[in-house]
């Protein structure tokens, strides 16, 4: 016996970020995480998202990718889907609580170059849940199509922390030995307010120290995707490629990191030697 298909809701607009976010924290001391719990089997689908060329140079600027381009940048269609996801995430049936919730990894494949304009639709899933060492794990994946073909996807994960029962896994292996450096860069303090005002998301242990102490950080954060871009618009990414990227500590603001990459492979070190972000861009 076959399941039913997942519903696909269509919006007409992408859902505002604020109030996604509030509904989320709200809801976040009801839930209790567990890998088998139920999850939204809802497909949210935007057909041709708006692209506001400020908001994208904004964006451009903050993460260092040229600005003015034919081209989206490669991790720009996760801010286009992101309040589709977070639609998702901020639900009643969202077993997860938003409020903690941490980006461990995104995988993305894209698959041609993005152009700023086209009529391209952008579609948001939840993919299911898993047992991880430190709680349960979750799987976004957004798709960008054009003329019914996936130009660029990713899948996201996020954790939320709880007392597992049973042996943990092991760790993942960290790099077996630094890349060489390649640039340091000072990171000012307004960095994750610059950045939440390009991709829409303000979160507040992103904004000020005052707000990240709330939620047990000395100052406020970078953007895990915020790394992430400022590292590929570094690198260089082709046209068709496969990029993975994994977190591994949070970049405090303002404060100095070092750029190291080799053979495709990058990595963002702080002081040190502590690795915030590694990842690796693959051209297919």
């Amino acid at each position: 016996m076959t399941s039913a298909p997942a519903p696909t809701v269509e919006l007409s607009a992408p859902p505002a970020l604020a109030p996604l976010l509030a509904r989320g924290a709200l809801l976040s001391p009801f839930k209790r995480p567990r890998p088998g719990a139920a999850h939204p089997r809802t497909r949210l689908v935007l057909p041709v998202p708006r692209v506001a060329p400020a908001r994208l140079a904004a964006y451009e600027r903050v993460c260092g990718f040229p600005t003015g381009g034919d081209a989206l940048p490669v991790t720009y269609p996760h801010v286009l889907g992101f309040p589709l996801a977070m639609r998702l995430m901020s639900g009643p049936d969202f077993p997860l609580p938003l409020l903690g919730l941490v980006h461990t990894s995104i995988r993305i494949t894209r698959h041609r170059a993005t152009p700023v304009t086209g009529a391209r639709e952008l579609a948001v899933r939840v993919d299911g849940l898993a047992p991880h060492r430190r709680g349960t794990q979750v799987a976004v994946i957004t798709e960008m199509r054009d003329g019914g073909d996936v130009v660029w996807e990713s899948r996201s994960t996020y954790l939320a922390r709880h007392r597992t029962s049973g042996r943990p896994a092991a760790a993942r292996e960290e790099e077996r030995e630094p890349l060489p450096a390649v640039a340091q860069w000072q990171l000012a303090g307004d960095v994750g307010r610059r950045y939440g005002a390009a991709s829409g998301d303000r979160n507040p242990i992103h904004l000020h120290p005052l707000t990240a102490r709330l939620f047990g950080f000395p100052r406020a954060i970078a953007h895990g995707m915020w790394t992430v871009a400022r590292c590929l618009a570094a690198h260089g990414v082709p046209d068709a490629a496969e990029i993975r990227a994994d977190f591994r500590a949070p970049v405090l603001l303002p404060g100095t990191v070092t750029y190291a990459a080799r053979d495709g492979r990058f990595q963002l070190r702080g002081a040190g030697g502590r690795v915030h972000l590694t990842g690796e861009v693959r051209p297919v």
